[in-house]
């Protein structure tokens, strides 16, 4: 508890949205990739220890966020890869946001110079009654939370 009284628990991580330039697309049941990373370059002088190496920053890595959904009639996001596909990579900005019980905002990643890598529809399986899913990779150029 808090010195307030009230609890502080983690956020449940079902509770989310993705608006992609501005417009809420919902339906997304998983998003997963909000990662980055930097690499390390390793240099030693030549007054350095001999066992020793120095570790520099080397370059920011944005991994892709991958967003998985049921398929629905809405074809925008088949749209926006068919765009790519043809050679017109638009860039977009989007927003992966956690909500709290209330679906009230709480926390705001804001991806930049997006578009989407890959899109997959499917599987088909006439022996389950699944629900027909719909996956994008999204890559970008960095990541904030707002």
């Amino acid at each position: 508890m808090s010195e307030t009284g009230q609890r502080n628990d983690p956020f449940p991580q079902f509770n989310f949205l993705v608006e992609i330039d501005g417009i809420n697309r919902a339906g997304f049941m998983e998003c997963s990739g909000l990662s980055t990373e930097t690499d390390v370059v390793e240099y030693r002088e030549g007054a350095d220890i001999p066992t020793s190496m120095r570790k520099l920053k080397g370059i920011d890595k944005f991994n892709p966020i991958t967003l998985k959904g049921g398929m629905l009639q809405d074809i925008s996001l088949w749209n926006w890869r068919k765009q790519i596909i043809n050679g017109q990579v638009e860039r977009k900005s989007a927003d992966i946001i956690l909500l709290n019980e209330r679906r009230d905002e709480v926390l705001r990643w804001r991806l930049r110079e997006a578009w989407i890598r890959k899109w997959e529809g499917g599987p088909f399986n006439a022996k389950t009654n699944d629900v027909l899913v719909e996956t994008v990779e999204i890559v970008h150029e960095g990541m904030e939370i707002v």
